[in-house]
């Protein structure tokens, strides 16, 4: 920098530093906490190493939510009959999968290995029982009880070639537990509801895979886990792990920007210090608040990084260039805080305002995900105002040197600013031109967004790099599918579960169900009946009862609720979008009307977690969505309002619209839907991707009432902020882009997409906000003439 413009950029500073009275009452004077830590720094040290320490304490205590349900849990009667069923009875939630298959399954060397694994893997701790090919059984003879299907030992020549042809024949094992093809079986562990919920659910799965290794080597066969609790566990296994990676991969990115512009460490440190510590300390809150990691609060890190990074970058540039203008390290940051600490205030209410719309979704999750984010943005907000200034009286020294050997070296910076400017003094030339041109580009990119349709797979919560996701599609393609969706059937008091009304109450909706296109693999106390009959001719209730009493419990309490006043009949759907699943789901209930009304004693009703997905996810998807809309003009008129100026809240819209249509875009385009991790990414974009906005909107109203010329106040407020607007933005993209690292869908797609959005709204305040700002002020000054004209024309002569 020449010393003239040295002269010109301190001047600037002079200029900005004269008019903060002007100014007091943009953030409510909220930004001058921050200079608590210039005048009492000791205490504000001690009181932070406190802090530090208490929320270490806190990390401790942070545990992972990794329940399939937790997304649509909620108060509504639906899920509360869902969870109603899951605790009668206790079934889906606590199965293992093995997933078996290999074109040598039914050789004689492999089952005798398969029936060693099913017969080991019962003597694992937390194992309560298993359902196999083993527990098929032949027709009972003379009333005896019915002999297993599977001899022991195996039979060998023509012998086994015609049990391999019962077996391939027996209809309750065939479709259901052993593919038409004879190459696939399912082995379902029932495990104890304790271990599942507890920390014995790590060492129980891996002794189920060691045992499963162990006894099918060297057979061919290629063996995989699924169900519920290895999903929990996968789920649990990525969070923890996701959560080092965003710690080390995103504050790393965001170092390496500072120091590579800085060109100190003392200013990195500065920058990157107050988000560090605004990490423990937020994360060790929610963990003493007791809040629990889960698919969208592991992102929670990553936002805290940005949100105040971003704010951290903003002050720590204003107090560089306050030292290279002369000033005093504690001028410097004094006048940093009173100056640029408003627009941080006001970013991190837009920020909180965006976690705020998450508090009216339906979905417990997400809701808590927006208390948290309430809860790390003010943290957040109150580490950057109170440790960067004490960080900076700590750490820089010298200011005379440093100013000298600064302006030498501020190459990096200046481009930035000669780029900044070259974008300024265009946009400003043609603003009512590029105004409408950016107008019409929202608009298009709008109507692309509002034809996306919502989307949501079980899948997407699931790691789909392990082996649970494998497994459920293979048990999609070859048995119907993985998923359950189970009909509740409910008795009248008094009713009897062997009642002749009941077991036709049974019969019917197994029938119904088993009849239904995209379902398959159902299961009932009626599955039982039917084999009586064929096998036995037994249609009497005495021999039904009898069998039911001789089944083990676990395998009982499947279908038949332990007060015997409940049962359910369970099918399978294969994970598919939960649009295509809802039409099943309906139809299902529809041709249970017929039913409820034969017998309206008795409560017939279709539940289970697909059902649940297939019908609560769009119309929670859609209010999110609404939400999101709302939010752009409440914000908007937010942010007019702490400005005090309709133009300002008029000149937010289009750029804060722009990253968010232009990511639905970008979904559109890659063939995805709206999610609900792509929803709650493009909310919480909004309200972070205004940040830019914000802090030109900031230094725009300082070099406005220094009396300059619009044209010149823009391009002048560009030159100035746009450098640092730069990097924060790409340091806002590069902290979410890490989670493109995880192993869960959902986490990726919000990654990218948040990132996308960044820089779209970077992209969005460069070439939409400066003319559009230009314009409305233009046309406000006309107005305001035109107005006092027809005043002066009205008053008597």
């Amino acid at each position: 920098m020449t010393d003239q413009g040295q002269k010109e950029h301190a001047a600037d500073l002079n200029l900005a530093s004269s008019s903060v009275g002007k100014r007091a009452g943009l953030a409510l004077g909220i930004e001058r906490t921050g200079l608590i830590s210039l005048r009492y720094p000791l205490f504000v040290a001690l009181a932070a190493l406190a802090l530090v320490i208490a929320a270490g304490f806190g990390l401790t205590r942070l545990k992972v939510d990794d329940s399939l349900s937790q997304l649509f849990r909620s108060n509504t009667p639906e899920f509360r009959q869902y969870e109603e069923v899951t605790r009668k009875f206790p079934s889906s939630e606590y199965d293992v999968l093995a997933v078996i298959e290999g074109p040598s399954l039914l050789e004689r060397d492999s089952l005798d290995k398969l029936r060693n694994f099913v017969t080991d893997v019962q003597l694992i701790d937390g194992v309560q029982g298993v359902i196999s090919l083993y527990s098929a059984r032949q027709p009972p003879e003379n009333g005896d009880t019915p002999a297993p299907l599977f001899p022991d030992p195996l039979p060998e020549g023509a012998a086994y070639d015609a049990l391999v042809k019962r077996v391939m024949s027996n209809e309750i094992i065939r479709g259901k537990i052993l593919s038409e093809d004879g190459q696939l079986t399912l082995v379902v562990l029932a495990l104890d509801p304790k271990i599942v919920g507890g920390k014995g659910l790590d060492a129980a799965v891996g002794e189920i895979r060691k045992t499963m290794a162990e006894d099918l080597d060297r057979t061919g066969l290629k063996a995989e886990l699924s169900g519920v609790p290895v999903m929990q566990l996968e789920i649990r296994t990525a969070v923890e792990r996701d959560r080092l990676v965003y710690n080390a991969t995103g504050f790393i990115a965001g170092c390496l920007i500072a120091i590579l512009f800085f060109r100190r460490l003392s200013f990195m440190v500065i920058a990157a210090g107050p988000p560090l510590l605004a990490i423990i300390l937020a994360l060790g809150t929610l963990g003493w608040l007791d809040f629990r990691l889960n698919m969208f609060l592991n992102v929670m890190t990553p936002l805290i990084m940005v949100i105040s990074f971003s704010d951290s970058m903003q002050l720590t540039f204003a107090t560089r260039d306050r030292i290279l203008a002369g000033q005093s390290k504690q001028e410097a940051l004094r006048n940093a805080i009173l100056i640029v600490g408003p627009a941080c205030v006001l970013t991190h209410a837009t920020a909180a305002l965006s976690f705020v719309a998450l508090l009216f979704s339906d979905s417990e999750l997400i809701r808590t995900f927006g208390e948290a984010g309430l809860i790390a943005t003010l943290i957040a907000l109150f580490t950057v105002l109170l440790l960067l200034p004490l960080l900076g009286m700590l750490l820089l020294r010298n200011e005379a040197r440093l100013a000298a050997t600064g302006r030498r070296g501020d190459l990096g910076v200046e481009a930035l600013r000669a780029f900044c400017f070259w974008i300024a003094a265009r946009m400003v030339r043609h603003p009512g031109l590029y105004s409408l041109v950016g107008l019409i580009v929202v608009a298009a990119l709008g109507a692309v967004f509002g034809n996306l349709e919502p989307r949501y797979r079980l899948a997407d919560q699931v790691p789909d790099k392990e082996q649970a996701v494998s497994a459920s599609g293979r048990l999609d393609a070859k048995l119907t599918g993985a998923n359950p969706i189970d009909v509740l059937i409910e008795f009248p008091q008094g009713a009897s579960l062997y009642a002749p009304e009941t077991l036709a109450v049974i019969a019917k909706t197994h029938s119904l169900l088993e009849h239904q296109k995209g379902v398959g693999n159902v299961w009932s106390l009626e599955t039982l009946r039917r084999w009586l009959q064929d096998k036995m001719g037994a249609s009497d209730v005495g021999t039904l009862k009898k069998y039911v009493d001789l089944l083990p419990e676990h395998l009982t309490q499947r279908f038949i609720d332990a007060k015997r006043d409940a049962v359910v009949v369970s099918g399978r759907v294969p994970d598919a979008d939960a649009s295509k699943l809802l039409p099943v789901v309906d139809a299902v209930d529809q041709s249970l009307q017929s039913l409820r009304a034969a017998y309206p004693g008795y409560t017939i009703s279709v539940t289970g977690l697909s059902a649940i997905a297939a019908r609560n996810s769009a119309s929670m998807i859609d209010k999110l969505t609404r939400g999101l809309t709302i939010e752009f003009f409440f914000v908007a008129a937010f942010i007019g309002l702490a400005f005090r100026s309709v133009v300002v809240g008029l000149a937010c819209v289009l750029p804060g619209i722009f990253p968010v249509v232009a990511s639905g875009a970008l979904l559109a385009i890659t063939g995805q839907g709206l999610q609900f991790a792509s929803v709650v990414a493009l909310t919480v974009s909004f309200g972070l991707g205004l940040s830019a906005t914000i802090h030109f909107l900031n230094r725009l109203r300082i070099e406005g009432d220094s009396g300059e010329n619009y044209a010149l106040a823009v391009e002048q407020a560009t030159v100035l902020v746009g450098p640092a607007l730069i990097l924060t933005s790409i340091v806002l993209a590069c902290g979410l882009a890490v989670t493109v690292f995880s192993d869960l869908p959902s986490l990726r797609l919000f990654g990218w997409l948040s990132a996308f959005a960044m820089m779209a709204a970077l992209t969005a305040d460069l070439l939409i906000l400066r003319p559009t700002a230009m314009f409305l002020h233009s046309a406000a000054e006309r107005l305001a003439a035109w107005r006092r004209g027809g005043a002066a024309g009205a008053a008597p002569r």
